[in-house]
């Protein structure tokens, strides 16, 4: 009796209906894919750069242009940075394209998620460049897809991991 009120009484994090477990796992699972997409298709359909490039511009943002200059290596602080600077947007994004389509099921999460994924496109790479104009040079098609793919998997994997209050998470017991 005493452990089926303990079950009951779990309360997954919510914030206006949204599921705050299958948020950060369509965070970690979106961020991861579209790190990878950025590492290595973004540098070859450019034609130029390679990671470290990629990895320095997601620094620069806190960190300033002048960690842009050759050589593109992996410093170990620069790298740090860039990866929770990556992290951090794509934590936030996803739990916009959540809030924005957690209502309307898998299809939409996917379609609403690439949509949502080239309005953050514009949205942040436009006001970039008016802050900091180095970004001028990520304004590019390969980009886009990124951010296009970056959202139909935070929206899909959103939909898929989600939880109406007071059901039980999916894979999980207790």
């Amino acid at each position: 009796m005493a452990n089926a009120n303990m079950n009951s009484a779990v309360v997954e994090p919510q914030l206006k209906g949204i599921d705050g477990r299958a948020a950060v796992r369509a965070a970690i699972a979106a961020s991861l894919l579209s790190l990878v997409l950025y590492l290595y298709l973004v540098p070859a359909l450019i034609g130029a750069g390679n990671a470290a490039t990629i990895v320095r511009y997601m620094a620069s943002v806190v960190l300033g242009a002048s960690v842009l200059p050759p050589p593109a290596d992996f410093t170990p602080s620069i790298v740090a940075t860039g990866l929770a600077v990556h992290l951090g947007l794509s934590l936030l994004m996803a739990t916009i394209i959540a809030f924005v389509l957690h209502r309307w099921g898998m299809l939409m999460g996917i379609i609403g998620g690439v949509v949502l994924g080239v309005v953050f496109f514009v949205i942040i790479h436009h006001t970039l460049t008016l802050i900091y104009p180095h970004f001028y040079a990520m304004n590019h098609w390969s980009i886009a897809l990124v951010h296009a793919l970056f959202g139909a998997t935070a929206g899909g994997v959103y939909e898929l991991y989600e939880c109406e209050p007071g059901e039980q998470p999916r894979g999980e017991r207790y």
